[in-house]
């Protein structure tokens, strides 16, 4: 069943009701070749999801009529935030729709040191606008409650200074020994708490830089002897934390 999301303001539960608007309404209309009475699931980026049936069909706005709610426990309870290196290629298409499929919060676009693609504001405004159309596709494909937001590319410092602000910070580094202590690191994590992922880009990060994430409270940690390439890296980390979290 189609599922989509909108504003809370579209809402209005008192009256049974949720508009469509704007682009969804194209979509719904000319693409989908949807009719009235047609079914589909409603989001507001909230804890309740609405299973609704098609009621108006208007050049403009569709009207919903809502047949029931539900507070599915579709979410992590943590929020996972990933600051990935800029990737070669459409590498990143790929990394934001895997990690929206597993449970991030957000995504981050960090320019490293050894970041191959350098992108001017122009061209950022644009990558991060097919990003995040992206990221609200996989979020439709796998039940998401909300979309994640896929933030404009910061530099290391930038990402670095909007980190200090989450609860735990996670480096998967080449460099980095010891799996009982990944290990041990991992198995103290608690619901609620924002996590932080580090993944450098094809070059990885160079030792300042993991040296800048360890001042702020960064744990080095390991992902297994072999070399991941940095598409593959952050699913890891985000499999073994969805595995993690979901068991509490």
């Amino acid at each position: 069943m189609q599922r989509f999301f909108v504003e809370p303001h579209q809402i209005e539960e008192e009256k049974h009701q949720i508009h469509i608007t704007e682009q969804d309404v194209r979509h719904i209309r000319s693409v989908l070749r949807m009719k009235q009475g047609e079914e589909l699931w409603i989001s507001g980026g909230g804890e309740k999801e609405y299973h609704c049936t098609i009621q108006e069909l208007e050049e403009e706005e569709i009207l919903l009529h809502i047949l029931y709610a539900q507070e599915p426990d579709y979410e992590l309870p943590s929020r996972i935030y990933l600051f990935q290196g800029l990737p070669k290629a459409d590498k990143m298409e790929l990394i934001i729709q895997k990690a929206v499929e597993l449970g991030a919060f957000r995504i981050i676009p960090v320019e490293t040191r050894r970041s191959v693609v350098k992108l001017d504001a122009k061209k950022a405004e644009k990558k991060v606008s097919r990003w995040q159309q992206i990221a609200e596709s996989a979020a439709k494909q796998s039940k998401r409650m909300l979309v994640p937001n896929v933030s404009s590319v910061m530099t290391f410092q930038e990402a670095i200074s909007y980190a200090k602000e989450l609860d735990v910070l996670l480096i998967p580094y080449e460099l980095a020994r010891g799996m009982e202590e990944t290990k041990e690191i991992l198995k103290a994590l608690e619901p609620g708490q924002s996590i932080g992922i580090f993944i450098g880009p094809e070059g990885g990060f160079e030792e300042k830089e993991v040296e800048d994430a360890v001042s702020i409270g960064a744990h080095p940690i390991t992902l297994g002897r072999r070399i991941l390439r940095t598409e593959t890296a952050g699913l890891a980390i985000l499999s073994v934390l969805m595995f993690q979290l979901e068991e509490a």
